[in-house]
């Protein structure tokens, strides 16, 4: 076995790291700037957020390479450099994973291309799929013990990415994001993500979702994954709340304690890997691992105790009718392009 199947067999829960671009704005990173090129430019502080994710808890830790595919990169004039800032990637991690006496994995984060697949936009399966391989070998050359494909909206994106990342031989973990009334960009519900899922080649290793609309809507997604695929193993990795714009910064409203009690009522949906998205801090995950520590497994939540606990949810998530829109029927929209966690 892997040592992520190895672990799993071990351990009830698993925790995932928290966020990675939210994080390193306090630390330096500006607007616009790609958070991947630190892996050369500035990999004292790529270590410094691992190793303080490690500190809280953390028992894997997701490379900073989310927008580390060719096409991204593209954007910053970086797309020659996916072998060398993937491997870099790797390696910070690795370095602090391997520096505690515990098991610490690394995953290697693998975030959309941003294009839009064919038959909708320009972009082959097979090509997307390229760029996934080519990012895929350099992680697992960096010494990834996994590959984690997140913030995914199409099932065109997800085909690719998956078999692209096949390449590299080593467990792949895929989530979703869904943050559009309950569905993915591309409008996909989280019972979709685990009935394609299923039929995927490699069937992934793990399924979940992560970012979206805050931690309530994440956990009714979970929810709905676990139901649709009980068998699988359940990621949650939910942002640290809701997005507030104040003074020029982008602030998020979950607290430590808004935080754990979303792990508590992540691990009682049925995830088995818990962690943060945007804005999730250490302090926040270290909270997170006291509440997983101390909790033990009750019964799956109903969606109006996540909404008591966490906060609203959309309306198709409730599973009601969601209001009507003038001008007909529902528009798709390009995915934007997510900062790195």
């Amino acid at each position: 076995m892997s040592r992520f199947h190895e672990l799993l067999a071990e351990r009830d829960w698993l925790l995932a790291d928290g966020a990675t671009g939210t994080n390193y704005f306090h630390m330096g990173l500006q607007s616009g700037d790609a958070p991947e090129l630190w892996n050369i430019d500035h990999p004292d502080r790529v270590r410094s957020l691992h190793r303080s994710f490690i500190a809280a808890g953390s028992d894997i830790v997701l490379t900073n390479s989310f927008g580390c595919n060719r096409y991204r990169l593209k954007l910053h004039a970086a797309e020659d450099r996916v072998a060398e800032l993937n491997g870099a990637a790797a390696r910070n991690a690795r370095a602090e994973a391997d520096a505690v006496d515990r098991p610490v994995l690394v995953a290697g984060s693998m975030g959309p291309t941003g294009e839009i697949y064919a038959p909708v936009g320009p972009l082959d399966e097979a090509d997307g799929a390229a760029a996934f391989a080519e990012q895929a070998q350099a992680l697992a050359d960096g010494g990834a013990d996994l590959l984690w494909i997140e913030t995914i909206s199409s099932c065109e994106e997800l085909r690719a990415a998956v078999s692209g990342a096949a390449v590299a031989g080593l467990p792949i973990v895929v989530t979703m994001s869904f943050d559009t009334n309950g569905r993915t960009m591309m409008g996909l519900t989280p019972e979709d993500f685990a009935g394609i899922a299923s039929g995927l080649e490699p069937v992934p290793a793990a399924i979940g979702a992560n970012c979206g609309t805050g931690a309530a809507e994440l956990v009714v997604a979970v929810l709905a994954i676990a139901a649709a695929a009980p068998g699988a193993v359940v990621v949650a990795k939910g942002n640290c709340g809701i997005p507030r714009y104040v003074d020029g910064h982008v602030h998020y409203t979950g607290t430590p304690e808004v935080m754990a009690d979303y792990a508590r009522l992540a691990l009682d949906a049925g995830a088995r890997i818990i962690g943060g998205c945007c804005g999730t801090s250490p302090e926040h995950l270290a909270a997170m691992h006291a509440a997983l520590s101390a909790h033990e497994r009750g019964p799956r939540p109903s969606v109006e105790t996540i909404v008591e606990r966490l906060g609203e949810v959309s309306a198709l998530s409730r599973g009601e009718a969601p209001p009507s829109r003038a001008g007909g029927e529902r528009r798709r929209r390009r995915p934007a392009r997510s900062p790195a966690r």
